[in-house]
């Protein structure tokens, strides 16, 4: 099997990837080692930045987005029992994010490849990626209990933070930079109407919650909690009353509840590899960072990257340019720096950290009252949250 492009991963940054190259003429193959129903049920939050909207829109594939996503022009910030509007809108220029859920841009994307003719190999077993140092990279897998092996230009890892391409490169050509933070996030689908119209996000001396929806039936919850906690420790009792606790105003404000339908809890660190490349292999998304979710810049984050080295491809096939793709990693890691500094600031101002004491908490609530005040603080907020501009 030959192609131009051998992509390991079918998420978010394998399949767009795939899709930006086919819509240049670059012939690409997808392969992916679990099921077309697995990467398509796995149910994962998804807060998409202007940028992302007006790419997939660009591209053919956001008509069910534009359709069933939940566009907000605003977030709040609620702390000391009351609520703050940031106007995301108003603050950067008419600039807002849609609430749609990652497996739905999944399933968008695989849609449009298959419609397109593209390759996916769902279910290849045992990739692993060979001679990325030479002109010649090649992918062994196995399908169907045959061995198989992909000759291609170049490899794209998009195989996630436990993918085989990132540890495929040699140690010494890479630094890892690793933040575990000692707090995870504990949230739950309940079938109930939505809250809130707009995402809410709680500091509380419980610890941090934050309130989203999913659909009009369908609401999206999380609350910090231990990361080594089990969720059977968590009836259906003590989480509302958790959620009711953190989540209350003066007003007498609180959640809809309804059936809890799912729970789990979510681990949570920062991560980045340098370089993202060695040789002919380029490594995008999860496979090379990875964000708390408290900024929702992780699919983004790997919108971004492949958006990078799709224009480098394809200045490479078309002009045989090599110095987008000899600067890709510098290019994409200044964003990606960008937007861990902004997950680690909203992390660190909303949760509560072991050890924190009175004059932490001071330092906590004096931040969130300059954010919600101070317009360029807002700005600044606002900004990143909707996402920085590509260019």
């Amino acid at each position: 099997m030959r192609t131009q492009v051998g992509i390991v991963g079918a998420g978010p940054a394998g399949l767009l990837l795939s899709h930006l190259l086919h819509a240049e003429g670059i012939e690409s193959v997808v392969l992916e080692n679990r099921s077309r129903a697995d990467i398509e049920a796995t149910i994962r939050a998804g807060v998409l930045e202007q940028g992302t909207v007006d790419l997939l829109k660009a591209i053919g594939v956001g008509e069910r987005m534009q359709r069933e996503g939940a566009v907000h022009h605003g977030i709040e910030l609620r702390f000391a029992g009351r609520g703050h509007r940031i106007d995301l809108s108003e603050l950067t220029g008419g600039k807002a994010i849609t609430v749609y859920a990652q497996h739905e841009v999944i399933k968008d994307l695989v849609a449009a490849r298959l419609a397109a003719g593209g390759k996916i190999v769902f279910e290849a077993a045992d990739v692993s990626v060979h001679d990325f140092e030479r002109t010649t990279p090649k992918i062994r897998f196995r399908h169907a209990g045959a061995s198989e092996e992909l000759a291609c230009d170049f490899i794209a890892g998009c195989d996630g933070f436990h993918g085989v391409c990132r540890p495929a490169m040699p140690s010494s050509a890479r630094s890892e930079y690793t933040r575990v933070y000692p707090f995870g996030w504990f949230g739950i689908l309940t079938q109930a109407p939505p809250s809130s119209h707009e995402l809410i996000y709680t500091h509380h001396a419980r610890g941090f919650a934050l309130v989203s929806t999913r659909s009009p039936d369908l609401q999206r919850l999380y609350l910090q909690c231990d990361p080594h906690d089990d969720v059977a420790n968590w009836p259906d009792e003590r989480v509302w009353a958790e959620f009711r606790a953190r989540l209350a105003t003066h007003d007498g404000w609180a959640p809809h509840e309804g059936p809890i339908i799912q729970k789990n809890i979510i681990a949570m660190r920062s991560f980045v590899c340098e370089p993202m490349q060695h040789g002919r292999l380029f490594l995008a998304g999860d496979a090379a960072h990875i964000v708390p979710p408290t900024g929702a810049k992780g699919l983004n984050l790997a919108v971004a990257d492949v958006r990078v080295l799709a224009r480098a491809l394809v200045a490479f096939f078309r002009e045989g340019r090599h110095d987008l793709l000899d600067r890709y990693s510098e290019t994409a890691l200044s964003r990606i720096w960008r937007a861990e500094h902004f997950s680690w600031w909203m992390t660190s101002m909303l949760h509560q950290f072991p050890g924190n004491d009175p004059f932490q908490e001071r330092l906590q609530l004096a931040e969130l009252g300059y954010v919600t005040t101070s317009r360029p603080k807002a700005i600044t907020l606002a900004e990143n949250y909707v996402g920085l501009p590509f260019e």
